[in-house]
């Protein structure tokens, strides 16, 4: 099966560390998939790879929407079509929460300053905070920050979204405001990778959970049965760490 973004044999090394060791994965257009695992277990890795944040081994290949992720000039339209958020927001400290939102729009698609404008504050209203469009990101909280950052990366009109555990760096009373945001944007078609320790928002939104361990997948299938009833002894351990932490 051939899906729309394509992982086939992703090997990744930090020296005689072998951070991801054949990964094989197909996602379908319009698919939410959540990927859990321990820290250190190459997911972050995995999703830094997807728009080649990383390098990865010569002999792997990753596609996206038909298109090799890989160095030259093909690699700037696979990033148009795939929007990234961190764990930490990268806003731009002086700009405003709208200039931060119009910005690649305008320098890379060369939008009009005007439908730029319009666009950043209908991405805004989106996400909940328009009345902050005229703000500094200093004077937002990390929550309201991180809503900016989705709909900065939402700004490109991306096919896939890749979020790198969004929510790890917020305070606990900020994290639901970001997962109800990722919500609505789940129900609307856009192809999600999301690397979460968030369990409720996996088994809520997810189509598919993807568990990791020490580079490789060891379990993947619907939320239902992989949080609730995993096959692999490695997948237990993890869930009744998280679960009764």
């Amino acid at each position: 099966m051939s899906g729309f973004v394509s992982v086939r044999n992703l090997r990744k090394s930090y020296g005689s560390f072998e951070a991801l060791r054949g990964i094989d994965l197909e996602i379908s257009k319009g698919e939410v998939v959540c990927v859990i695992g321990p820290s250190g277990s190459g997911k972050s890795t995995l999703i830094r790879c997807i728009n080649r944040l990383e390098s990865f081994s010569d002999d792997s290949a990753i596609l996206v929407g038909g298109n090799r992720v890989q160095p030259g000039r093909s690699l700037a339209r696979v990033r148009a079509e795939v929007g990234m958020v961190f764990q930490s927001f990268n806003l731009f400290p002086h700009l405003t929460v709208r200039d931060n939102v119009m910005l690649a729009p305008r320098r890379v698609r060369r939008t009009p300053r005007d439908a730029a404008r319009q666009q950043a504050d209908r991405l805004l209203a989106r996400v909940g905070i328009a009345e902050q469009a005229d703000k500094y990101p200093g004077q937002l909280s990390g929550g309201q920050q991180q809503r900016v950052a989705i709909a900065r990366a939402l700004a490109m009109e991306p096919q896939v979204m890749l979020f790198d555990e969004p929510t790890s760096a917020l305070d606990p009373e900020m994290v639901g405001e970001v997962l109800d945001v990722m919500r609505d944007l789940a129900g609307t078609g856009v192809t999600m990778i999301v690397v979460t320790h968030e369990m409720g928002f996996a088994s809520q939104v997810a189509d598919r959970v993807i568990f990791m361990d020490a580079g490789e997948v060891i379990e993947t299938g619907p939320p239902g049965r992989v949080l609730s009833a995993p096959r692999e002894p490695r997948t237990r351990n993890f869930l009744s760490a998280v679960l009764n932490h």
